[in-house]
């Protein structure tokens, strides 16, 4: 399998190559030069297999080349064997049309995990084969941060810089990074918001000072196997329903693209979805692209869906390019216009491309509060601010019949209410309690730097503190 970059220019690389580049060096983000498709009667057959099997047929094309079956079934089956659920990711029905996917089973209680947690197995694999090291630089809103800490803490070809925004996560989120003591990990606290954070480490795989020194690698969902891993969930659940013979929808909190972008790619390889729904909060410039075509971005306003305070959603440049016939030139140029002027119109292709499959839905802080309480009320479920979010749009599809009532409708839990339980308790009554796999995280001591949020604040740390490969 060969990958190319968004903007057209990188140099096309294998399925190792581009997991251990992660940004193409145009600034661009990799994709398969061409979508796997399976058959109907292909994916019939997947009924019934085992989440590790599953995600090893899935993922198979993908990696071909790179891996052979027998080392991509074993990182499989390695990687989900350690889930605190034994079907990794189950379905919790909720009414007749109503169901949540519940992706919070890893170690960090987060839908993160079933892709980082292979991401890191993936690196040591590659750099072992390579004898090389790769610093990777990420920044986080939430969840990345802790998941992809967990995956690489204590691998010996790895070293991690994270940053987060100061202030601007959980609790629960900022311990299970900062309580982790590895001498390859490095938690940076910036002072600004996610974006901030994330355009940072985007320049930095620019910066000829930092990559001159350094291999960088990426964990965030610019890194195309983080999105591969994430297709497998959407078959996963879709079997389990009646697909392919029956088509399904999806309700996904959304801020940075990544998971509902899975969502597109499972549909492209041949699973009927109905409708993908973008769910926002009010930091809704995809809401607003995919309504009127109107990519601009304003401020960041704090939320009780942290993860989702985002404005610039890396991962949309990946349906902009499969929607807009691939043309990474006119992406390109598309795309330097935007980070110039953080405004830009979706081209007809693209506008049509998307409204093809994505319906989007917004959801303020009322809105949100009240998802959780229906879900408690009429389900006996405690969720996290973040499902909530995807739940009032699943409703709001379903009551609006932008998706018929025989289709079901899967929101995409993204994570453990534990891990927000000053939201969940101000909605439902209860304080959801961190599960005992979790252990004393408030009794560990946390270790993190705080630095500014320019640029050269962020660079200057890595190239200092990064250790001689």
């Amino acid at each position: 399998m060969e990958y190319i970059s968004t903007r057209g220019s990188a140099p096309t690389l294998d399925f190792e190559g581009a997991t251990l580049a992660g940004l193409a060096s145009d600034g661009g983000l990799y994709l398969p030069r061409e979508w796997p498709r399976f058959s109907e009667a292909e994916i019939r057959g997947m009924r019934g297999m085992p989440y590790p099997e599953l995600a090893a047929t899935i993922m198979r094309p993908f990696v071909a080349g790179s891996l052979t079956d027998d080392e991509l079934d074993g990182l499989c089956h390695t990687v989900y064997g350690d889930f605190g659920h034994a079907a990794v990711a189950p379905l919790v029905q909720l009414n007749e049309q109503q169901w949540l996917l519940e992706l919070f089973h890893g170690p960090t209680l987060a839908f993160k995990d079933v892709a980082l947690q292979m991401l890191g197995r993936l690196f040591e694999t590659f750099l072992e084969r390579r004898d090389e090291q790769l610093k990777i630089v990420g920044a986080t809103s939430g969840d990345t941060g802790s998941a992809a800490i967990r995956a690489v803490a204590g691998l010996d070809r790895v070293e991690i810089f994270m940053l987060h925004p100061k202030g601007k996560v959980s609790d629960v989120q900022r311990r299970q990074m900062t309580t982790v003591r590895a001498p390859n990990v490095h938690n940076l606290a910036i002072d600004g918001s996610f974006d901030d954070a994330q355009a940072h480490v985007k320049r930095m795989f620019r910066d000829s000072d930092v990559t001159g020194t350094l291999k960088l690698g990426a964990v965030n969902s610019i890194n195309w196997a983080r999105l591969m891993a994430q297709v497998v969930y959407y078959f996963y659940s879709a079997l389990q329903l009646g697909g392919p013979d029956r088509k399904i929808a999806y309700s996904v909190p959304t801020g940075n693209f990544g998971d509902v972008f899975a969502g597109y790619v499972a549909s492209r390889m041949g699973l009927p979805i109905e409708r993908l729904i973008v769910a926002t909060n009010v930091n809704d410039i995809l809401h607003r692209a995919i309504t009127d075509g109107d990519y601009s971005a304003g401020g960041v306003t704090p939320t009780i869906t942290p993860s989702m305070d985002i404005q610039v959603s890396s991962n949309f440049e990946r349906l902009l390019f499969d929607c807009g016939g691939r043309d990474g030139a006119a992406l390109a140029d598309q795309m330097h216009a935007f980070e110039a002027s953080k405004a830009m119109r979706l081209t007809p292709a693209q506008a049509e491309g998307a409204a093809s499959l994505f319906t989007s839905m917004r959801a303020d802080q009322d809105d949100t509060t009240r998802a959780l309480a229906w879900a408690h009320r009429e389900a006996a479920q405690i969720i996290d601010p973040h499902t909530g979010v995807g739940l009032h749009g699943s409703l709001a599809a379903g009551e609006a019949g932008v998706v018929g009532k025989d289709v079901p409708i899967v929101t995409l839990a993204t994570a453990h209410p534990a891990k927000f339980p000053d939201a969940v308790e101000r909605a439902v009554g209860m304080r959801p309690a961190l599960p005992q796999r979790c252990g004393d995280l408030f009794g560990r001591e946390e270790h993190f730097t705080e630095i500014g949020g320019h640029y050269e604040a962020s660079r200057d740390f890595v190239l200092q503190n990064a250790t001689a490969a």
